[in-house]
């Protein structure tokens, strides 16, 4: 379901004209239906991780399940932190990185990889500061019983073509078993990386047991609702 301007604003607390100027400015994604702007949430969490605008988790992403929010840390156990993917190009980064990941039998890692590099040719997915979220045009969901987030440091950066021209060497794979899932991990996940310790032990490629620690405190640090 698409967002509607007031809609937007809010989950960025900001006015409506706010909103406006940056479709205009910043280029925040928008749609136009009826003469109207439209916004896909997706869109507006990757736009707010790779500009660094500060969005509440839960704004950007409400739980209405049931069932107990997934966090990152559980995500991070799930998926693992790799060092030294070995790559040469984007391509090749995206090709190691996915067959890395701990799929069920019988999922398309080809599929999967094609999608993938699909969606850079609409635009990378790379959020600046050599970080990229490579993902579908739409979230990865695939048939599994939970989430999972594998970090991926490349044994060397390679051109994700993204906004502030930095190489990319660090990959996020969010794997999720719904779409709202995905969103809600994401939402966190782009909060997450703005945080000053958790940034810094991902730019000295920490290792998978100071990571997890960090993505507790980060967690822990959400503001209120957001946990």
């Amino acid at each position: 379901m698409y967002l509607g301007l007031k809609d937007a604003a809010r989950m960025f607390n900001v006015t409506e004209g706010v909103i406006e100027r940056w479709i205009h400015e910043r280029n925040l994604p928008s749609i136009m239906m009826n003469r109207q702007h439209r916004f896909e949430r997706s869109d507006l969490i990757e736009w707010a991780a790779s500009t660094g605008t500060r969005v509440a988790p839960d704004l950007a992403a409400p739980w209405n399940g049931s069932s107990r929010k997934p966090g990152l840390a559980e995500a991070l156990e799930a998926g693992g932190v790799r060092h030294g993917v070995k790559c040469s190009d984007r391509d090749s980064a995206i090709a190691a990185a996915v067959g890395l990941l701990d799929l069920p039998k019988g999922v398309d890692r080809g599929f999967l990889h094609d999608m993938i590099i699909a969606r850079e040719a609409v635009g990378s997915t790379g959020i600046g500061g050599g970080i990229a979220i490579p993902h579908p045009n739409r979230p990865i969901v695939l048939d599994v019983n939970r989430p999972s987030m594998t970090i991926c440091f490349l044994d060397r950066p390679v051109d994700f073509k993204a906004s502030d021209g930095i190489p990319v060497g660090i990959l996020f794979l969010l794997i999720s078993p719904t779409v709202q899932t995905h969103l809600h991990l994401l939402s966190r996940l782009a909060f997450a990386i703005r945080d000053e310790a958790f940034s810094g032990a991902l730019a000295r490629r920490a290792g998978g047991e100071e990571i997890m620690e960090l993505i507790r405190k980060t967690e822990a640090a959400f503001p209120s609702g957001a946990s």
